[in-house]
């Protein structure tokens, strides 16, 4: 049962899931939002079209192209054409969507990303799938934690972070309607649903998560799947006489520079929280803003400068100082900046 004062909160929020603190909230890989909005965005327009690097069933591609054989192209082990034959395509006319797992694409095909896709400022969308450390047992070769950083530096790309499977199926079709090129960013296991359809969602523009009742001491900018655990935590320090609010940070590129500025006006401290290396990224990118508009004491949660491993994925962001309590710490440490 939720506390009166918990349920006020929940019915504050932006239309977030009411199950959102119980045990038994759903869970869903934030991959098969990115498949549900292919599917969705093919049937709105012919223009779009498919293309995968021999990973159609485990990037959650297969949908779309069991829907439309015709607009669906297998390239096979070879990322580098994958960005390349996009880039054509989108010459032609078509709204092309690339997917394999991240650490190939957009990691093995970055140039060609850089040079045939946004130099020429083709607007073709590159879902990067199995990202961050939660991938687990496949080990730190295949664990992308550098790829925010390797996309938000190119010039034109759009840079989208989906905290749960409903927002990526969102951003998924917001991005077939933009001339863009365009990054998603996509996690392997299941997440917790933090949203709901009704959840507002605009490329761009970031929401506050999670407010207390009393003014906030802290602002906690989350992104991606740990949105989840800021706002476990957001809830653990109220109860404990801290009040925070967090903010999904679902768009790291544009910057929505007016909800970040008025976050630190407001809190006068900032923790970023993303499961990513800490140089270079989500945290940067608030960091820059807030340097040249509004610089306050901040604190970084994410990887600090170390390869991934082999493990359980909870373990994993544990070891990582990604976990709940991490947040937890880097909240009391920047309060005591203030």
């Amino acid at each position: 049962m939720l506390t009166g004062k918990l349920k006020k909160h929940i019915e504050k929020m932006v239309n977030l899931n009411p199950k959102i603190f119980d045990k038994d909230v759903e869970q869903v890989p934030i991959r098969k939002g990115y498949g549900e909005g292919l599917l969705m965005a093919g049937e709105a327009s012919e223009r779009v079209v498919a293309l995968c690097a021999d990973l159609t069933e485990s990037t959650h591609t297969d949908l779309f192209a069991k829907k439309f054989p015709d607009r669906f192209i297998e390239v096979g082990v070879a990322e580098q054409n994958l960005a390349s034959v996009a880039s054509g395509m989108s010459a032609m006319g078509k709204i092309p969507f690339i997917t394999s797992y991240a650490m190939f694409s957009p990691g093995r095909n970055w140039e060609q990303i850089r040079t045939t896709i946004c130099y020429n400022n083709r607007p073709v969308k590159i879902a990067g799938s199995h990202a961050g450390v939660s991938v687990g047992p496949d080990g730190g070769t295949h664990q992308a934690i550098e790829d925010i950083a390797i996309t938000r530096v190119i010039p034109r790309m759009v840079v989208i972070s989906p905290c749960d499977a409903i927002e990526a199926k969102k951003a998924t079709i917001a991005a077939a309607k933009t001339d863009s090129p365009t990054y998603i960013r996509l996690t392997r296991e299941k997440t917790p649903v933090i949203t709901t359809e009704e959840t507002p969602f605009e490329i761009g523009k970031a929401q506050v998560f999670w407010q207390s009742e009393e003014e906030s001491h802290v602002g906690i900018v989350a992104t991606g799947a740990l949105v989840y655990k800021a706002l476990i935590a957001g809830k653990e320090l109220e109860e404990e006489g801290i009040d925070v609010k967090v903010l999904n940070l679902a768009t790291i590129k544009p910057l929505d520079e007016d909800a970040l500025v008025s976050l630190a006006k407001e809190t006068g401290a900032i923790v970023t929280v993303e499961e990513h290396q800490i140089h270079g990224g989500m945290g940067s990118a608030v960091a820059e803003c807030l340097a040249k508009n509004d610089p306050v004491p901040m604190e970084f949660v994410g990887i600090d400068d170390k390869f991934g491993q082999s493990g359980k994925p909870e373990e994993l962001l544990e070891h990582y100082g990604m976990g709940v309590e991490s947040i937890k710490k880097a909240v009391r440490k920047v309060i005591l900046r203030k």
